[in-house]
């Protein structure tokens, strides 16, 4: 079942005021999970019916309102909510809304939140998370100038990793309330993308004020086990004519599909004097970002990552025999691998649709790449990676030079290390890795959610759980919506665990088979 939609809008920006009463509402069966760090829903599932005569903008605002002690909104009377987006789905007749909760009218970093609505205006659904507790005396004035900001964030950067001679687009920078060490701060959140001299998707959360930098991270997504070498398959792909010659650049796919070639850290075209091309790595990149392309506009009618034709970038030979590959925010990143652990990488077809699947996380859910919401992050990326490739339920299989079986297996976890740590890929929530290492185990623990999405699709008994699969087809669209329209930025497994039930009973309703192959899947990872 292929979900049509469609973007209403794309910035509302409309603000509620928390305090004031409500009219009266009443709900039914309502499931709701607290969030322990501030007490507040992580998800509420219930059927809210508002009061009559509201549009569906003041029906959402209007239920974050009547939830203010739950949501603890009483206590503080600059906290507000935006909604970004809504999203129509015409097959079920609902709306799906994006709102951020601010603080003085800034964005508060992690607190983000959806909310669903049926055909009747009923809520039936909210997933995100509500900050409390922020300091009332936090200004929100007398800040930095914007280049200001960019200069301390471009010469701590160089200083990390070297001169950089070009950044892959521009360097933005928006104001966010930040949490960091139990206290709030006003920042400006920078994000950058580099491919030489490292590469990286650079986050970096500098104090508006005095320009300290609060905290930063690379959320760059490694696969260090997925691509494939050439070996000599032949691709078929679109390509374009340039000055008597051609280049891999496709115009017919959104704002287009183009590989360079970053042999000397600088993107350049690649070219053939005929449409015959030699570069193995650069073909395969290619044809496989845009069969990964064709994949989620065919499947999900979704129009590139961000569902607005964003032009896909791939760049190969990218570092020195380099063993990755990698998302940057902007475009793919191959290395060549060293030919002991790993072939090329650009060839694999999981490979390129793990990396774009980053892209279409980073403008849905965009799961912080920490901790379980990293790991969510990884998940899907594997999980759709191994629905386009379709060949297995291994990732990263084809370019292992050393003999090992793949990095991840989806259908058996514990079967593989996790190389960074040398830490098992657990198969169940007891067995999840806690520490320090991989941000939080964002790889490691991904395989719970793998194999919680294999058993959804092929079933079968684990850990004394049967499940009963509902196959591929089934699978990606419940996986798809959960991501697309219930999971936040900061999104646990067991709000995962709620948000493919809620997307399984959306698309094949609350008795089906669908609806209990998710429920089963869950319990047999232990997460609840």
């Amino acid at each position: 079942m292929k979900m049509n939609k469609r973007v209403v809008s794309s910035a509302l920006a409309i603000a509620v005021s928390i305090g004031i009463g409500s009219s009266v509402v009443f709900a039914e069966d309502i499931n709701m999970q607290m969030n322990e760090t501030y007490d507040t829903p992580s998800y509420i599932i219930e059927k809210w019916k508002a009061p009559s005569g509201l549009s569906k903008k003041e029906v959402v605002l209007t239920y974050i309102e009547s939830k203010g002690k739950e949501f603890q909104l009483n206590s503080n009377s600059e906290v507000g909510f935006e909604i970004n987006n809504v999203t129509a789905d015409s097959e079920t007749d609902t709306s799906h809304y994006r709102v951020k909760q601010t603080y003085k009218g800034v964005p508060i970093y992690g607190a983000d939140q959806t909310i669903s609505l049926d055909e009747n205006n009923h809520v039936t659904s909210y997933f995100g998370q509500v900050v409390t507790g922020i300091d009332e005396s936090i200004a929100v004035d007398n800040t930095k100038s914007i280049a200001e900001i960019i200069d301390i964030f471009k010469a701590n950067l160089e200083k990390n990793i070297g001169d950089i001679e070009q950044f892959d687009g521009e360097i933005e920078a928006e104001p966010y309330i930040y949490e960091y060490d139990d206290e709030f701060h006003f920042t400006y959140l920078v994000t950058a993308s580099t491919t030489y001299p490292e590469v990286g998707f650079w986050h970096y959360f500098i104090d508006a004020e005095s320009g300290e930098i609060i905290d930063n991270f690379n959320a760059s997504h490694d696969v260090t086990a997925f691509g494939t070498g050439v070996f000599g398959e032949r691709q078929k792909f679109e390509a374009q004519q340039y000055e008597d010659m051609f280049r891999l650049f496709d115009v017919t796919r959104g704002d287009g599909v183009v590989t360079y070639d970053n042999t000397t850290g600088t993107n350049v075209d690649v070219l053939s004097f005929n449409k015959m091309f030699t570069d193995g790595a650069a073909v395969d990149a290619h044809a496989n970002a845009q069969k990964t392309y064709d994949y989620f506009l065919d499947t999900f009618g979704r129009n590139s990552v961000d569902d607005n034709g964003q032009i896909l970038i791939s760049a190969v030979h990218v570092g020195d025999n380099w063993n990755n590959a990698s998302w940057n925010g902007r475009q793919m990143s191959y290395g060549d691998g060293d030919g002991i652990r790993f072939h090329p990488l650009a060839g694999g077809l999981d490979v390129a649709a793990h990396e774009m699947s980053h892209g279409v996380i980073q403008h849905t859910a965009n799961l912080i790449y920490r901790n379980e919401s990293g790991a969510l992050n990884e998940s899907f990326a594997d999980i759709f990676g191994a629905m386009v490739d379709r060949e297995n339920w291994l990732m990263g299989e084809d370019i292992m030079a050393d003999g090992t079986l793949a990095l991840r297996s989806l259908e058996d976890p514990a079967v593989l290390i996790e190389r960074r740590t040398q830490e098992p890929y657990p198969d169940h929530w007891d067995r999840r890795y806690v520490g320090p290492l991989d941000n939080g185990g964002v790889h490691i623990n991904s395989s719970i959610n793998n194999k919680a999405a294999y058993l959804v699709s092929e079933g079968g008994e684990h850990y004394d759980v049967v499940v009963e699969g509902v196959g591929r087809d089934a699978t990606e669209q419940i996986y798809y919506r959960a991501l697309d329209l219930y999971l936040t930025s900061t999104s646990d497994f067991s709000m995962m665990r709620q948000a493919a039930i809620q997307a399984a009973t959306d698309l094949y309703g609350s008795n089906s088979s669908h609806v209990e192959a998710v429920e089963q899947a869950y319990n047999a990872v232990g997460v609840y």
